[in-house]
Protein backbone atom coordinates (compact mmCIF):
# COMPACT_ATOMS: atom_id res chain seq x y z
CA UNK A 1 0.00 0.00 0.00
CA UNK A 2 1.70 3.64 -1.06
CA UNK A 3 1.71 6.33 1.77
CA UNK A 4 -0.03 9.21 0.99
CA UNK A 5 2.41 11.08 2.71
CA UNK A 6 4.34 11.53 -0.93
CA UNK A 7 1.61 12.98 -2.95
CA UNK A 8 2.45 16.78 -1.50
CA UNK A 9 5.34 15.96 -3.37
CA UNK A 10 3.59 16.81 -6.48
CA UNK A 11 2.07 19.92 -5.32
CA UNK A 12 6.04 21.71 -5.98
CA UNK A 13 7.03 19.85 -9.05
CA UNK A 14 3.83 20.57 -10.94
CA UNK A 15 4.47 24.55 -10.25
CA UNK A 16 7.71 23.99 -11.66
CA UNK A 17 6.77 22.79 -14.36
CA UNK A 18 4.20 25.11 -14.98
CA UNK A 19 6.68 28.04 -14.25
CA UNK A 20 9.25 26.21 -17.40
CA UNK A 21 6.35 26.58 -19.23
CA UNK A 22 5.52 29.90 -18.64
CA UNK A 23 8.80 30.87 -19.64
CA UNK A 24 8.36 29.82 -22.93
CA UNK A 25 7.95 31.39 -25.88
CA UNK A 26 3.71 31.70 -25.68
CA UNK A 27 1.16 31.89 -28.13
CA UNK A 28 0.60 35.58 -27.95
CA UNK A 29 4.28 35.85 -28.97
CA UNK A 30 3.28 33.45 -32.17
CA UNK A 31 0.44 35.59 -32.68
CA UNK A 32 2.47 38.39 -33.03
CA UNK A 33 5.10 37.07 -35.22
CA UNK A 34 2.60 35.35 -37.48
CA UNK A 35 1.03 38.59 -37.28
CA UNK A 36 3.88 40.54 -38.85
CA UNK A 37 4.63 37.66 -41.12
CA UNK A 38 1.39 37.59 -42.27
CA UNK A 39 1.08 41.74 -42.68
CA UNK A 40 4.05 41.65 -45.10
CA UNK A 41 3.19 38.81 -47.21
CA UNK A 42 -0.31 40.69 -47.59
CA UNK A 43 1.72 44.32 -48.00
CA UNK A 44 3.90 42.29 -51.08
CA UNK A 45 0.47 41.74 -52.82
CA UNK A 46 -0.92 45.02 -52.20
CA UNK A 47 2.48 46.15 -53.92
CA UNK A 48 2.19 44.00 -56.90
CA UNK A 49 -1.06 44.95 -57.75
CA UNK A 50 -0.03 48.79 -57.12
CA UNK A 51 2.53 47.62 -59.24
CA UNK A 52 0.24 46.58 -62.21
CA UNK A 53 -2.15 49.74 -61.37
CA UNK A 54 1.12 52.12 -61.56
CA UNK A 55 2.54 50.09 -65.07
CA UNK A 56 -0.95 50.65 -66.12
CA UNK A 57 -1.28 54.04 -64.56
CA UNK A 58 2.47 54.91 -66.38
CA UNK A 59 1.06 53.85 -69.96
CA UNK A 60 -1.95 56.00 -69.99
CA UNK A 61 -0.07 58.83 -68.60
CA UNK A 62 2.60 58.24 -71.39
CA UNK A 63 -0.54 57.63 -73.74
CA UNK A 64 -2.04 61.37 -71.79
CA UNK A 65 1.18 62.92 -72.63
CA UNK A 66 1.42 61.93 -76.39
CA UNK A 67 -2.14 63.44 -76.82
CA UNK A 68 -0.69 66.38 -75.12
CA UNK A 69 2.17 66.74 -76.86
CA UNK A 70 0.06 65.86 -80.10
CA UNK A 71 -2.35 68.68 -79.13
CA UNK A 72 0.82 71.39 -78.81
CA UNK A 73 1.79 70.19 -82.24
CA UNK A 74 -1.86 71.12 -83.54
CA UNK A 75 -1.50 74.49 -81.65
CA UNK A 76 1.55 75.11 -83.03
CA UNK A 77 0.48 74.38 -86.81
CA UNK A 78 -2.37 76.47 -86.19
CA UNK A 79 -0.51 79.46 -84.94
CA UNK A 80 1.21 79.54 -87.93
CA UNK A 81 -1.63 79.31 -89.64
CA UNK A 82 -3.11 82.60 -88.03
CA UNK A 83 0.34 84.63 -88.78
CA UNK A 84 0.15 83.59 -92.29
CA UNK A 85 -3.31 85.01 -92.45
CA UNK A 86 -2.24 88.03 -90.44
CA UNK A 87 0.23 88.60 -93.60
CA UNK A 88 -2.21 88.00 -96.19
CA UNK A 89 -4.38 90.57 -94.80
CA UNK A 90 -1.44 92.28 -95.28
CA UNK A 91 -0.98 92.34 -98.20
CA UNK A 92 -3.92 92.36 -99.00
CA UNK A 93 -4.61 95.92 -97.77
CA UNK A 94 -1.08 96.82 -99.40
CA UNK A 95 -2.65 96.15 -103.17
CA UNK A 96 -5.95 97.80 -102.33
CA UNK A 97 -4.17 101.05 -101.21
CA UNK A 98 -1.52 100.51 -104.22
CA UNK A 99 -5.08 99.51 -106.57
CA UNK A 100 -6.43 102.91 -105.43
CA UNK A 101 -8.78 100.83 -102.93
CA UNK A 102 -9.35 103.88 -101.01
CA UNK A 103 -10.64 105.86 -103.55
CA UNK A 104 -14.90 106.97 -102.43
CA UNK A 105 -17.11 105.70 -104.95
CA UNK A 106 -18.35 109.12 -105.93
CA UNK A 107 -15.02 109.72 -106.58
CA UNK A 108 -14.67 106.68 -109.00
CA UNK A 109 -17.84 107.70 -110.61
CA UNK A 110 -16.36 111.04 -112.04
CA UNK A 111 -13.05 109.37 -112.79
CA UNK A 112 -14.50 106.67 -114.99
CA UNK A 113 -14.06 106.65 -118.42
CA UNK A 114 -17.17 104.82 -119.52
CA UNK A 115 -19.64 103.22 -117.58
CA UNK A 116 -17.75 99.62 -118.73
CA UNK A 117 -15.08 100.93 -116.88
CA UNK A 118 -16.63 101.84 -113.64
CA UNK A 119 -18.42 98.28 -114.11
CA UNK A 120 -15.13 96.71 -114.33
CA UNK A 121 -13.91 98.63 -111.12
CA UNK A 122 -16.65 98.06 -108.94
CA UNK A 123 -16.76 93.59 -109.59
CA UNK A 124 -12.88 94.39 -109.41
CA UNK A 125 -13.23 96.01 -105.91
CA UNK A 126 -16.40 94.02 -104.33
CA UNK A 127 -13.71 90.33 -105.09
CA UNK A 128 -11.27 92.00 -102.81
CA UNK A 129 -13.36 93.36 -100.45
CA UNK A 130 -14.56 89.59 -100.56
CA UNK A 131 -11.23 88.34 -100.49
CA UNK A 132 -10.47 90.62 -97.31
CA UNK A 133 -13.85 89.66 -95.62
CA UNK A 134 -13.12 86.08 -95.77
CA UNK A 135 -9.59 85.94 -94.87
CA UNK A 136 -10.43 88.14 -91.61
CA UNK A 137 -13.32 85.08 -91.20
CA UNK A 138 -10.43 82.50 -91.11
CA UNK A 139 -8.63 84.48 -88.99
CA UNK A 140 -10.98 84.93 -86.50
CA UNK A 141 -12.28 81.05 -87.07
CA UNK A 142 -8.74 80.01 -86.78
CA UNK A 143 -8.03 82.55 -83.24
CA UNK A 144 -11.00 80.97 -81.79
CA UNK A 145 -10.13 76.88 -82.58
CA UNK A 146 -6.69 78.22 -81.47
CA UNK A 147 -7.85 79.33 -78.06
CA UNK A 148 -10.23 76.19 -77.72
CA UNK A 149 -7.38 74.13 -78.30
CA UNK A 150 -5.24 75.78 -75.87
CA UNK A 151 -7.54 75.15 -73.06
CA UNK A 152 -7.78 71.24 -74.30
CA UNK A 153 -3.98 70.90 -74.01
CA UNK A 154 -3.87 72.87 -70.13
CA UNK A 155 -6.36 70.11 -69.50
CA UNK A 156 -4.65 67.53 -71.07
CA UNK A 157 -1.50 68.40 -68.92
CA UNK A 158 -3.11 69.06 -65.48
CA UNK A 159 -5.05 65.87 -66.03
CA UNK A 160 -1.46 63.99 -66.40
CA UNK A 161 0.06 65.61 -63.74
CA UNK A 162 -3.15 64.78 -61.67
CA UNK A 163 -2.73 61.05 -62.71
CA UNK A 164 1.09 61.10 -61.26
CA UNK A 165 0.63 62.68 -58.65
CA UNK A 166 -2.15 60.09 -57.97
CA UNK A 167 0.25 57.11 -58.77
CA UNK A 168 3.27 58.39 -56.75
CA UNK A 169 1.27 58.69 -53.35
CA UNK A 170 0.00 55.48 -53.94
CA UNK A 171 3.40 53.87 -54.12
CA UNK A 172 4.31 56.12 -51.19
CA UNK A 173 1.67 55.11 -49.28
CA UNK A 174 2.02 51.04 -49.96
CA UNK A 175 5.68 51.16 -49.44
CA UNK A 176 5.35 53.02 -46.01
CA UNK A 177 3.29 50.58 -44.48
CA UNK A 178 5.96 47.62 -45.73
CA UNK A 179 8.66 49.25 -44.15
CA UNK A 180 6.82 49.45 -41.08
CA UNK A 181 5.84 45.84 -41.25
CA UNK A 182 9.27 44.69 -42.30
CA UNK A 183 11.09 46.31 -39.47
CA UNK A 184 8.70 44.57 -36.90
CA UNK A 185 8.78 41.76 -38.69
CA UNK A 186 13.29 41.67 -38.54
CA UNK A 187 13.11 42.86 -34.89
CA UNK A 188 10.90 39.53 -33.95
CA UNK A 189 13.32 37.66 -35.90
CA UNK A 190 16.28 39.17 -34.14
CA UNK A 191 15.06 38.32 -31.15
CA UNK A 192 14.34 34.82 -31.72
CA UNK A 193 18.31 34.42 -33.23
CA UNK A 194 19.14 36.03 -29.82
CA UNK A 195 16.99 33.69 -27.54
CA UNK A 196 18.17 30.83 -30.41
CA UNK A 197 14.85 29.62 -30.67
CA UNK A 198 12.59 29.72 -33.53
CA UNK A 199 8.99 30.53 -33.01
CA UNK A 200 7.57 28.36 -35.52
CA UNK A 201 6.24 27.91 -38.89
CA UNK A 202 4.22 31.13 -39.94
CA UNK A 203 1.09 29.34 -42.43
CA UNK A 204 1.07 31.99 -45.23
CA UNK A 205 -1.45 32.10 -47.98
CA UNK A 206 0.42 30.19 -50.85
CA UNK A 207 -0.56 32.10 -54.17
CA UNK A 208 -1.23 30.07 -56.86
CA UNK A 209 1.63 28.07 -57.91
CA UNK A 210 1.95 27.76 -61.34
CA UNK A 211 6.00 26.21 -61.53
CA UNK A 212 5.60 23.59 -63.84
CA UNK A 213 9.89 23.25 -64.21
CA UNK A 214 11.32 21.20 -61.28
CA UNK A 215 13.45 23.60 -60.35
CA UNK A 216 13.58 27.49 -59.92
CA UNK A 217 15.66 30.19 -58.16
CA UNK A 218 14.97 30.71 -54.63
CA UNK A 219 13.50 34.52 -55.52
CA UNK A 220 11.37 35.57 -57.85
CA UNK A 221 13.36 38.76 -58.62
CA UNK A 222 17.08 38.21 -58.79
CA UNK A 223 20.05 40.49 -58.11
CA UNK A 224 22.91 38.68 -57.27
CA UNK A 225 25.42 40.54 -54.71
CA UNK A 226 27.92 37.97 -52.94
CA UNK A 227 28.79 34.88 -55.09
CA UNK A 228 30.20 31.25 -54.15
CA UNK A 229 34.02 31.86 -53.34
CA UNK A 230 34.41 34.91 -52.90
CA UNK A 231 36.96 36.62 -50.38
CA UNK A 232 36.41 38.86 -47.23
CA UNK A 233 36.42 39.70 -43.74
CA UNK A 234 32.61 38.47 -42.89
CA UNK A 235 33.54 35.08 -43.93
CA UNK A 236 36.30 32.67 -41.93
CA UNK A 237 37.57 31.14 -45.76
CA UNK A 238 35.83 31.72 -48.52
CA UNK A 239 31.63 32.79 -49.28
CA UNK A 240 30.05 29.53 -49.45
CA UNK A 241 26.66 30.06 -51.25
CA UNK A 242 25.53 33.04 -53.47
CA UNK A 243 23.71 35.89 -51.84
CA UNK A 244 20.21 37.42 -53.56
CA UNK A 245 20.11 41.16 -52.76
CA UNK A 246 16.58 41.17 -51.48
CA UNK A 247 14.34 43.73 -48.91
CA UNK A 248 13.15 41.97 -45.82
CA UNK A 249 10.20 39.60 -46.50
CA UNK A 250 10.48 38.76 -49.74
CA UNK A 251 9.00 35.14 -50.26
CA UNK A 252 11.81 32.88 -50.40
CA UNK A 253 10.70 30.17 -52.68
CA UNK A 254 11.84 25.97 -52.40
CA UNK A 255 14.33 25.64 -55.06
CA UNK A 256 12.84 22.12 -55.87
CA UNK A 257 10.55 19.44 -54.36
CA UNK A 258 12.15 17.43 -51.30
CA UNK A 259 11.67 17.53 -47.77
CA UNK A 260 12.76 19.91 -44.76
CA UNK A 261 15.69 18.40 -42.65
CA UNK A 262 16.80 21.90 -41.06
CA UNK A 263 14.77 25.30 -38.87
CA UNK A 264 17.52 26.44 -36.83
CA UNK A 265 17.99 29.67 -35.23
CA UNK A 266 21.14 31.28 -34.25
CA UNK A 267 24.60 31.01 -35.54
CA UNK A 268 26.07 32.61 -38.60
CA UNK A 269 23.71 31.82 -40.63
CA UNK A 270 20.43 33.02 -38.34
CA UNK A 271 17.50 31.60 -39.19
CA UNK A 272 17.87 29.10 -42.00
CA UNK A 273 16.24 26.37 -43.65
CA UNK A 274 17.79 23.02 -45.63
CA UNK A 275 15.60 20.87 -47.64
CA UNK A 276 16.78 17.72 -48.85
CA UNK A 277 15.80 16.88 -52.48
CA UNK A 278 15.90 13.31 -54.54
CA UNK A 279 19.33 12.92 -56.26
CA UNK A 280 21.55 13.40 -52.87
CA UNK A 281 21.78 17.34 -53.01
CA UNK A 282 20.67 20.15 -50.45
CA UNK A 283 19.71 23.41 -50.30
CA UNK A 284 19.99 25.88 -47.69
CA UNK A 285 18.62 29.32 -46.94
CA UNK A 286 19.31 31.20 -44.45
CA UNK A 287 19.37 35.27 -42.71
CA UNK A 288 15.82 34.82 -43.04
CA UNK A 289 13.56 36.43 -40.70
CA UNK A 290 10.36 33.90 -40.91
CA UNK A 291 10.10 30.28 -41.96
CA UNK A 292 6.10 29.24 -43.32
CA UNK A 293 7.59 25.48 -42.52
CA UNK A 294 8.34 22.78 -40.01
CA UNK A 295 11.17 20.48 -39.83
CA UNK A 296 9.98 17.13 -41.97
CA UNK A 297 7.45 19.17 -43.89
CA UNK A 298 7.48 17.81 -48.13
CA UNK A 299 7.95 21.29 -50.02
CA UNK A 300 6.62 21.54 -53.94
CA UNK A 301 9.24 23.42 -56.23
CA UNK A 302 7.95 27.17 -56.03
CA UNK A 303 6.44 26.96 -52.81
CA UNK A 304 7.09 29.65 -50.10
CA UNK A 305 9.30 28.61 -47.50
CA UNK A 306 10.29 31.51 -45.87
CA UNK A 307 10.89 35.26 -45.75
CA UNK A 308 13.90 37.07 -46.23
CA UNK A 309 15.35 39.11 -43.70
CA UNK A 310 18.98 39.79 -42.45
CA UNK A 311 19.49 37.80 -39.36
CA UNK A 312 22.62 36.10 -38.28
CA UNK A 313 26.06 37.24 -39.39
CA UNK A 314 24.70 39.74 -42.40
CA UNK A 315 25.34 43.43 -43.05
CA UNK A 316 22.10 43.96 -44.67
CA UNK A 317 18.87 42.54 -45.38
CA UNK A 318 19.83 39.51 -48.34
CA UNK A 319 18.82 35.62 -49.07
CA UNK A 320 21.79 33.25 -48.49
CA UNK A 321 21.20 30.58 -50.93
CA UNK A 322 23.26 27.10 -51.05
CA UNK A 323 23.70 24.16 -53.27
CA UNK A 324 25.27 20.90 -50.62
CA UNK A 325 26.03 17.83 -51.00
CA UNK A 326 25.52 16.92 -47.68
CA UNK A 327 23.30 18.77 -45.09
CA UNK A 328 25.97 20.88 -43.18
CA UNK A 329 28.18 23.05 -43.66
CA UNK A 330 31.79 22.73 -45.77
CA UNK A 331 30.19 20.58 -48.74
CA UNK A 332 28.43 23.47 -50.79
CA UNK A 333 29.23 23.47 -54.30
CA UNK A 334 28.53 26.82 -57.06
CA UNK A 335 25.02 27.30 -56.74
CA UNK A 336 24.77 28.77 -60.33
CA UNK A 337 26.39 26.60 -62.62
CA UNK A 338 24.45 23.87 -60.62
CA UNK A 339 21.63 25.66 -61.08
CA UNK A 340 21.93 26.19 -64.51
CA UNK A 341 22.73 22.38 -65.38
CA UNK A 342 18.72 22.20 -64.42
CA UNK A 343 17.49 25.13 -66.92
CA UNK A 344 17.73 27.71 -64.02
CA UNK A 345 19.68 30.31 -65.75
CA UNK A 346 20.77 33.19 -63.90
CA UNK A 347 22.66 36.01 -63.66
Amino acid sequence: MRSSRRHPLLVPVLLCALAVLAARPGDDDTRTAAGASTEVARLYQDAAVAAQRYEAGRQEADAQRARAQQVEGQLDRERREIARLHEDLGRIARAQYRSGGGIPMAARILLADSPEDLMRDQQVFSQADLAVGNAIGRSHRAEARLAGDEAKAASAWRTLEKRNAELAELKQGIQRKLDEARGQLQGQADASVAAGSCRGAVRLDQPPNRVTDPWVAPVETVELSAGFGSGGSRWANRHTGQDFAVPIGTPVRAAGAGRVVRVSCGGAFGIEIVIEHPGGYYTQYAHLAAVTVDQGDRVTTGQWIAQSGTTGNSTGPHLHFEVRVTPDMGSAVDPLPWLAQRGVQIG
